[in-house]
């Protein structure tokens, strides 16, 4: 009954957040890990905003200023008796004009995301192996050395961009099409970003785990809906401007203690890497 009042894990998935803010509130000392990143987040934000919130403004102000040349020319060919559907076409206009500035918004968002993680890699991956001791009271890595760590990185990096290619580019496509072929192309693009968003914030400890590329996809999918909700809280977070800087470490807290509750008691030993590395396992007392 617990579980079927919680939505599944799906009102639960978009706390951890939220549960994030407390843990820091109880151990101070992890907010020194955040400094380094949020000047990073900084820097990476003034560059996107500059540059990539102007000109896309542009593009948006481009594309309704063709949505609304279309409603007109749909309304002017209405027949006397259906008239009445001015108003349904008008408020169409209203919900493409929203989305169409939200998903600006979400896409700066979404980029800073991938480079605010990138560039502050180091600082997050400490900050998530102390949040895993204090919610596990272990710590697994997977050592593969040097190289082999950077190859990786750059792999799991490729392979987002070929995932997101691979949909992204049929659902811009869709944008052809107005009116339903615009919301469709809007309601696809966020999910395909929210599930972006929600494997980089789970990346830190299923990396150190050393996990291909599709386990981590399939984690992800498994821990539906907890990952939906959990994926869609922190794209909302790391779109709203300014605040951002700041919810980018806070979403990826909030990654690592949705792993250790709903991902780690689930986790087969096999899943590591032990033809390349060798585990090793960090008791520690809380």
């Amino acid at each position: 009954m617990r579980k079927a009042l919680g939505g599944f894990g799906l009102l639960a998935g978009a706390t951890y957040p939220f549960r994030a803010l407390a843990v820091f509130q109880r151990n101070p000392r992890l907010l020194g890990y955040m400094a380094v990143p949020i000047l990073v987040n900084f820097v990476v934000g003034v560059v996107l905003y500059v540059g990539l919130l102007f000109f896309g403004w542009e593009s948006v102000e481009g594309l309704l200023i063709n949505l609304s040349n279309w409603l007109e020319t749909l309304i002017a060919k209405l027949p006397v008796w259906l008239s009445f559907l001015e108003y349904l076409i008008i408020g169409l206009g209203f919900l493409l004009h929203f989305l169409l500035v939200v998903g600006l918004l979400l896409v700066v968002g979404f980029l800073l995301v991938q480079f605010g993680v990138l560039l502050g890699a180091p600082w997050y991956g400490k900050l998530s192996e102390q949040l895993e001791k204090i919610r596990t009271s272990q710590l697994q890595i997977v050592e593969v050395g040097i190289v082999r760590d950077i190859s990786r990185a750059i792999l799991f990096e490729l392979k987002k961009l070929v995932l997101i290619a691979g949909i992204g580019l049929p659902l811009l496509l869709l944008n052809f099409a107005p009116g339903i072929g615009t919301v469709v192309a809007a309601v696809g693009g966020i999910t395909l970003a929210a599930m972006i968003v929600g494997i980089d914030f789970l990346d830190a400890p299923l990396e150190r785990r050393r996990l291909h590329f599709r386990e981590k996809l399939g984690i992800v999918v498994r821990s539906l809906p907890a990952s939906a909700s959990f994926s869609l809280v922190c794209l909302g977070l790391v779109s709203i401007p300014l605040l951002n800087l700041f919810t980018i470490p806070l979403c990826v807290a909030s990654g690592t203690l949705f792993f250790c509750d709903r991902i780690y008691p689930h986790l087969p030993n096999s899943s590591t890497l032990p033809s390349e590395s060798s585990p090793r396992t960090i008791e520690t007392k809380q």
